[in-house]
């Protein structure tokens, strides 16, 4: 089917002698065309930047992603400077209680009951407010039953510094289990492919997970990022069309032990079913895939994501296997994970190679004759026979009535 395809479309097929042809680089653009501006960078990160954001409080309405979403350095600042803040505002409160009380004035006179004993100056404030809010207690500074106040700070200061305790480990915690160093453990392809599979045209890409540990429930899906007009004149800028990979007959949900390839046929939904080798070469677009599941050891949902330009998709090539039978397992070679072979492939567009398939199958129909047409073919001319003025075609079978 192969053969006939690759003839109908005008693309000459390798004899099965000949050397197969070294792999083809991926195109360059030329000098004077501009490179297109990623939408998702290799390594999924999203280039898009929010500008001109004027409702800015909606940020503070949810401190705690906000927090969580800082980059390590701002949130290891924070972290600091909410204990540092809250220490040095009780002890200021602490050594203001002092300072009124009197209690920085009778240092010496043991006969005086202060508010905290052994307070006697800013430092030993501060110091007491760290050891109240972190619950230490080395024994030293102890506060005393003849100051009320205090006692309300104290009570005040736990309940403050168990809240900022936790919401804070709380952040912490979150910030260092989240599964983004999972998704660097997932690979894609760097080239993504279009060759014939089961004598359709497909696109195809490879995943695969560098772990021992699974991720659970993985599933996949593409997206072709380009910009279009409508019909009415609209421009849409970078709109996002659905990749079919299987959704309908459950193929998008992995089993992600070792690499695979993930297949988008090129049908009639398919958005690159006009799409022929030459206008591939110059068209302009972007395919984000994304791969979702949770990490087997932490039950955390991790999502990794990588894009291809156009001129990252190789017409015409399939990638190399990488599964090896050894002796009692399965050995994965991820040395040839990005290498592709050239395999003789159609220039031509899916729709071209489908009508291309139907004009063929058509000819056979109607070149072989069937079975069914023997017994009237006989009763033809047996009634031929009989009456001498039917004419007959060369091959014995009856004349049309134009003939005549």
């Amino acid at each position: 089917m192969a053969q006939d395809n690759a003839a109908f479309c005008g693309v000459p097929e390798g004899l099965p002698g000949e050397a197969k042809p070294p792999p083809v680089p991926p195109r360059r653009r030329g000098p004077g065309t501009r490179k297109r501006q990623r939408y998702v960078e290799k390594d999924g990160k999203c280039n898009v930047q929010h500008g001109n954001v004027r409702e800015t409080y909606r940020y503070l309405t949810d401190i705690f992603t906000t927090l969580v979403d800082l980059k390590w350095r701002f949130s290891l600042l924070v972290f600091i400077l909410a204990y540092a803040v809250t220490w040095l505002f009780f002890g200021l409160i602490w050594w203001f209680i002092a300072y009124c009380r009197g209690d920085l004035d009778h240092l010496e006179d043991h006969a005086w009951t202060p508010c905290v004993n052994n307070l006697n100056g800013f430092v030993s404030a501060f110091l007491f407010s760290i050891e109240t809010e972190t619950t230490i207690g080395y024994g030293h500074r102890v506060i005393t039953d003849k100051c009320p106040e205090g006692i309300v700070l104290l009570l005040l200061q736990a309940i403050l510094g168990s809240m900022v305790n936790a919401f804070m480990v709380g952040c912490m915690f979150v910030k260092i289990s989240q599964p983004n160093k999972r998704a660097e453990t997932l690979v894609f392809s760097s080239h993504a492919v279009v060759s014939l599979r089961d004598d359709r045209l497909c696109l195809m890409f490879r995943v695969g997970d560098l772990r021992d540990s699974h991720i659970v429930e993985a599933s996949i899906r593409a997206k072709l990022i380009k910009s279009k007009q409508t019909q009415e004149g609209e421009f849409i800028p970078l709109d996002q069309t659905d990749l079919s990979v299987g959704f309908e007959t459950g193929d998008d949900r992995l089993f992600l032990v070792s690499p695979l390839i993930i297949s988008h046929e090129i049908d009639e939904r398919s958005p690159f079913w006009d799409v022929s080798r030459h206008q591939l070469e110059k068209d302009d677009f972007e395919i984000v895939v994304i791969l979702e599941g949770m990490v087997e050891a932490t039950g955390m949902t991790c999502q990794a994501r990588s894009s291809y330009l156009a001129d990252e998709v190789l017409w015409g090539h399939r990638f190399t296997p990488l599964l090896s039978l050894e002796e009692g397992f399965y050995e994965v070679d991820y040395g040839g994970f990005h290498q592709t072979v050239p395999v003789p492939t159609p220039a031509c567009s899916a729709r071209q190679l489908a009508a291309a398939a139907a004009r063929r199958d058509a000819h056979l129909y109607w070149s072989i004759p069937s079975r069914l047409d023997q017994p009237l073919e006989e009763a033809a001319a047996a009634a031929g026979e009989g009456d001498p003025d039917t004419p007959r075609e060369s091959n014995g079978t009856l004349a049309s009535p134009e003939a005549r």
